[in-house]
């Protein structure tokens, strides 16, 4: 504790601990009642918590059963990845779209020099 001039007293470890725990104790009434000395820490926390449903419990989310069996596995096979296993999975579908987009520009080219992508003339 600090004393009067600053200083820092130091208690006398000689005192029994009745008296030691009886110094330590505080009287101070903390009212969480009131919004101005106890903010919410992060606003809408309290909210969300009150109307958050258990996921077991509830059904599942609708984007979920929209979702076939085929596309369930792919999701958990997708979770089960490790993080280098994940990145080589996603540079490979990188890789694929840009061999997939080379190969339509080919296509096209070829169609405009074949004319089968002109327009009709009226």
């Amino acid at each position: 504790m600090a004393a009067a001039d600053g200083r820092f007293r130091v208690f006398n470890a000689s005192c029994s601990g009745d008296d030691f725990e009886t110094s330590l104790l505080s009287f101070e009434r903390l009212d969480r009642a009131s919004p101005d000395l106890w903010p919410e820490q992060l606003p809408g926390v309290a909210e969300f918590a009150a109307s958050y449903k258990n996921p077991i419990a509830s059904s599942p989310p609708k984007w979920m059963a929209e979702l076939e069996s085929e596309d369930i596995e792919m999701l958990k096979e997708l979770g089960s990845l490790t993080t280098a296993n994940l990145m080589e999975k996603v540079k490979g579908l990188q890789n694929l779209a840009y061999q997939l987009g080379l190969e339509e520009s080919r296509e096209m080219t070829r169609g405009k020099f074949l004319n089968i992508l002109e327009r009709p003339k009226k």
